[in-house]
């Protein structure tokens, strides 16, 4: 029994003293021990501690409860949620058992051990809407304490502007025909009222919570060079927009509905630095020519809340929305078109640019946020280092506003990355990767480098051409990952280890590279675990399972590398020596209505999603093959849950922006 914490607080005494009172207790405690060994049965009883409600999303909930105790690991919190007013309570998936887990990079001087808690989230809700959820802990050993938590949330609506805003009408330098009053030349002489030159920090009439300014259709262009130029914004071409709107009345900046409006950098780094501000929208816009489009918080210092950037166009950019302000929060980023400015027509890694030369970074990540309450939604993004990235941020912040929690991304479109697809890197707790499809990756698919506790939930996203073998990256050890439903069509042999991850009811298809395994099982703890997943082993032969797990006895161990690993050929062969994959199956592409490996003898083959079937073959293997999954799959058709990604006879999700022709690509 650790009884440090008592000597702390007797800040009175003097060391000595301090210490031989511990001695003392030690002492009393050994005989108590040894008096009644039943005693020490008490550390395995779990006592519930602080529970966290985290800021709620559009359509999803995250929660978070400390303990203390339960040393053996057994603690469980059942979940179950429903309409606030109605009667049947409905089944959500347990909490995530965390604690105790390491986590990061020793050069870094990253060393982070993960808390002791549950945590989970309520998954696919309705927006704008009241929930009532009951959580219930539950210990073989006992729980201590109250063991059960019922609370009210509402998720959050999609934001709007207010019904009675003032609308101001913006029209490009230039403009000669009729305008509706008031009016305004320039986004600046709307938001802080006339100046030029030096004169354009004057600010002397700012926007008011609940504007709506409409901009008109034109290109928005500054001469950044000249120091009286009509949009006010003189040598960096950059607009501050400070304003703070609310929730009910934010400041809308959006497309008047007469003709594309075009804001074009002119090659500038920053074209709106909105750090500052709050609860502002932005709509209908077209971006272009810029090295960051939408600067928006930076580490340590300041950072936007209750950004909006929806229904918009990126063109020829660097970066489209970046924050790494850890009290960020409540982005809404859906429905644009973001095209970047790598390479269109062959696939270069950033690592191995192979044949082509170097591959320079000339656009970053598309999107790049941190902080809590974030949702990036049905986006079609192309041509960037990465796609989609919380921040790389290192060891959370103590406060519990400032960490990474709740952050949703799903139902995007990401195609051609010279790096990773989404990185969910720096995450903390409540990360939510769904239904996103990714094809071509020059390095990784789905990256968790690293995850501090999780859980991480990966949930039927596809990944197509990654030629490198790693579908999934692991790197930093990373501690709490879902993967559910997932079709991955290549080999995710990366051997880097990881802690606390569950893999159920995903496909992983290699695609025939030579001397390269389908899958490492690269477990720092032994109560990770695998089941109900298919597997298409490459046909070069060679060991196509490979395991790195602790030592029978153990619970973890960190020190293990990719050289402690165990390979085996065949699935049966790993199933009887490591005892997972009891329900795993052997499967081929047979099981999809019609769908090939990427072809092994062009690596820079660029391939579109338009031309790929994901779905399943009523008939195939992978039908009926899984597990349930409370609040992930339960309107699954048949005897039980099929593998992967696309129920087979459901409809395929829509991937990138709400109302694009599916049947084309997303750029052009």
């Amino acid at each position: 029994m650790e009884i440090q914490w008592i000597c702390k607080s007797i800040t009175e005494f003097d060391r000595r003293v301090l210490g031989e009172l511990k001695n003392i207790f030690a002492a009393a405690f050994f005989m108590l021990f040894l008096l009644n060994p039943e005693f020490i049965v008490a550390q395995n009883a779990v006592s519930p501690g602080e529970f966290i409600v985290e800021p709620a999303t559009l359509t999803n909930l995250g929660f978070h409860w400390y303990i203390s105790g339960d040393d053996n690991r057994n603690a469980t919190v059942e979940v179950e949620y429903r309409k606030s007013g109605m009667d049947e309570w409905k089944e959500g998936m347990p909490f995530l058992r965390i604690g105790d887990e390491e986590v990061g990079r020793e050069a870094l001087h990253v060393h982070y051990i993960t808390h002791n808690m549950l945590a989970g989230s309520i998954l696919d809700l309705e927006p704008d809407t009241e929930y009532e959820c009951r959580f219930t802990m539950k210990d073989p050993d006992g729980v201590l304490g109250e063991n059960v938590e019922t609370v009210t949330v509402r998720t959050r609506a999609e934001p709007k502007a207010a019904e009675d805003g003032r609308v101001l009408h913006v029209y490009p330098p230039g403009y000669s025909g009729e305008r509706q009053e008031p009016s305004f030349t320039g986004l600046k002489h709307a938001y802080y009222g006339a100046g030029r030159g030096d004169w354009a920090v004057v600010s002397e009439r700012p926007v008011e919570p609940g504007d709506i300014i409409l901009m008109h259709a034109g290109l928005y262009k500054a001469d950044r060079y000249a120091y009286v130029d009509s949009l006010g914004v003189p040598f960096e071409g950059t607009y501050y927009l400070t304003a703070k709107g609310t929730a009910e009345r934010p400041i809308v900046i959006k497309a008047a509905g007469d003709g594309e409006v075009i804001f074009d950098g002119a090659g500038n780094h920053r074209l709106f630095d909105v750090t500052a501000s709050a609860h502002h929208i932005f709509e209908g816009l077209t971006f272009r020519n810029t090295d960051i489009v939408f600067a928006a918080g930076f580490k340590g210092g300041y950072g936007a809340t209750d950004l909006t950037v929806r229904n918009s166009r990126f063109e020829n950019v660097g970066s489209a929305i970046w924050t790494e302000y850890a009290g960020s929060r409540n982005f809404y980023i859906a429905d644009n078109i973001i095209l970047g400015r790598k390479d269109r027509y062959r696939l270069l890694g950033w690592f191995n640019p192979g044949i082509y030369g170097e591959n320079p970074l000339k656009s970053y990540n598309a999107i790049k946020v941190y902080g809590s309450g974030h949702v990036i939604a049905h986006n079609a993004i192309a041509f960037f280092h990465d796609g989609i990235c919380i921040s790389t941020y290192g060891t959370p912040e103590n406060e519990e506003h400032l960490k990474a929690v709740s952050i949703d991304i799903y139902n995007n479109d990401i195609h051609l990355m010279a790096d990773d697809f989404i990185e969910a890197d720096g995450g903390v707790h409540n990360i939510r990767v769904m239904r996103n499809r990714g094809v071509n990756t020059a390095q990784c698919g789905l990256s968790a480098q690293p995850i501090f506790g999780g859980p991480a939930y990966y949930i039927r996203n596809i990944l197509y051409n990654v030629p490198t073998g790693c579908a999934l990256k692991y790197n930093d050890k990373p501690a709490g990952l879902y993967f559910f439903h997932n079709t991955i069509i290549s080999e995710s042999s990366n051997r880097s280890i990881f802690s606390n991850g569950h893999f159920r009811n995903n496909l992983f298809l290699g695609r025939d590279a030579p001397g390269r395994p389908i899958m490492a099982f690269a477990m720092a703890t032994a109560y990770s675990t695998y089941d109900y997943n298919g597997y298409r082993s490459n046909t070069a032969g060679g060991d196509q399972y490979v395991w790195i797990s602790p030592q029978e006895g153990q619970i973890r161990d960190y020190s293990l590398t990719g050289a402690d690993a165990q390979g085996f050929p065949t699935l049966e062969d790993f199933r009887l020596a490591s005892g997972l994959e009891m329900h795993g199956v052997e499967v081929d592409y047979d099981i999809f209505e019609n769908l090939h490996a990427p072809d092994q003898t062009d690596p820079y083959m660029i391939y579109h999603a338009v031309d790929l079937n994901f779905r399943l073959n009523p008939n195939g293997r992978a039908v009926d093959a899984g597990m349930r999954i409370p609040n992930v799959n339960d309107l699954y058709r048949g005897n039980a849950p099929d593998l992967g990604a696309i129920e087979a006879g459901e409809p395929v999700p829509i991937y990138g922006p709400r109302g694009l022709n599916p049947d084309h690509p997303f750029y052009r």
